[in-house]
């Protein structure tokens, strides 16, 4: 029998999940309803359980979902603001080439002293959107390979 196992990196966690995580999840989604399931949380001190928000039953219910598939999860946190080197890493570009975008406005940005932070929101939404720019790029190419 396997065990599903947390795996702590420097900047996330994985959480690679094993048969039995994968059948209780499974379990599990085909109970919830398909939109606005509600979770609430076992303080441990007896019957007593508090509601979890809405926001963040969602994020379960995308993590239940996950497993049930027999995805592998990963959580990780960022901080509010990156440097322009953490940016342009998540980006995948060069420093030099995300400074150009700040200064023609193409990814907001403010000055603290002399160094330039951008907001990861900001930075999430730019890979996202290049994400997209790609996928049409490719689906174009594509269809001109299909003529």
């Amino acid at each position: 029998m396997t065990v599903s196992t947390l795996v702590g990196t420097t900047d996330r966690d994985v959480v690679l999940a094993d048969k039995r995580d994968q059948r209780q999840a499974q379990e599990l989604a085909n109970l919830l309803p398909r939109r606005g399931a509600r979770f609430t949380a076992d303080t441990g001190g007896g019957d007593e359980t508090i509601p979890v928000p809405v926001e963040l039953s969602q994020i379960i219910t995308q993590v239940v979902q996950a497993v049930a598939l027999g995805q592998t999860v990963t959580v990780s946190s960022m901080p509010e603001e990156l440097s322009t080197t953490a940016a342009a890493k998540l980006l995948g570009i060069s420093r030099p080439t995300l400074m150009r975008m700040v200064n023609a406005g193409d990814i907001p940005a403010r000055k603290v002293g002399s160094h330039t932070r951008l907001r990861t929101v900001d930075v999430l939404e730019e890979q996202r959107a290049r994400r997209q720019r790609q996928i049409a790029a490719f689906d174009e190419l594509r269809a001109l390979e299909d003529d």
